[in-house]
């Protein structure tokens, strides 16, 4: 049985969605459901629901050895995982913002405080620009931190837009593109090969 680690969410519903064809079905909803591993009918996959951030945790050290998670927090974390595909899904985009109000003021600083969840890319891509950032990190309400005057401006993720311009923030800058990636503990690829083979290509055939 591959132990598959999951983010409860869009990804969830997309990845259900790829397996569902491949004959990889599940007993109820496993959206809904308030438990937190679910096994397919088939025995085949033992499915694991974690908070985003502690998919790639958990492939990495050994306590699935499958997951789906987003580029975005594999390029934060740089976790020691296999991320052999693509899956295409769950496009968005991370952007450095700014209040409308100082449109443009951002590039003009040597020295700039930043309110972003993902400290580690935000300081990679000032460093690389040769300007000293002061991060402050927030996990949620990160739009609110320029408006109270905390902040110059926001790392954040984003797929629309419309949270930005509904707090008068604008894009300054995309850092990356972020897409669903299906990643691999590196031992369970050894030890496991003639089992995790098959369903990755299968995983591949299912997103073409």
């Amino acid at each position: 049985m591959i132990t598959l680690a999951l983010p409860k969410g869009r990804l969830l519903r997309e990845t259900v969605s790829v397996l569902g064809p491949m004959g990889i079905t599940f007993r109820g909803d496993i959206e809904t459901s308030r438990s937190l591993v679910h096994e397919s009918g088939d025995k085949s996959l033992r499915i694991l629901l974690l908070r985003a951030r502690d998919v790639a945790t958990f492939v990495e050290y050994g306590g699935a050895d499958a997951g789906v998670v987003g580029k975005d927090l594999l390029m934060e974390e740089v976790p020691a995982v296999y991320e052999p595909i693509d899956l295409g899904f769950g496009l968005c985009r991370l952007v450095v913002a700014e209040p409308e109000r100082a449109r443009g003021e951002l590039k003009t600083k040597s020295f700039i405080r930043i309110a972003t969840k993902y400290p580690n890319i935000t300081e990679r891509y000032f460093s690389s620009m040769g300007v000293q950032v002061e991060i402050i990190k927030l996990y949620g309400s990160i739009e609110l931190a320029p408006i109270v005057g905390m902040a110059d401006g926001i790392v954040d993720l984003v797929s629309t837009g419309k949270t930005l311009r509904a707090n008068r923030l604008v894009e300054l800058e995309t850092i990356a593109e972020s897409t669903a990636r299906l990643i691999l503990n590196r031992s369970s690829l050894k030890t496991k090969y003639e089992d995790i083979s098959p369903f990755l290509d299968k995983m591949r055939r299912g997103v073409k």
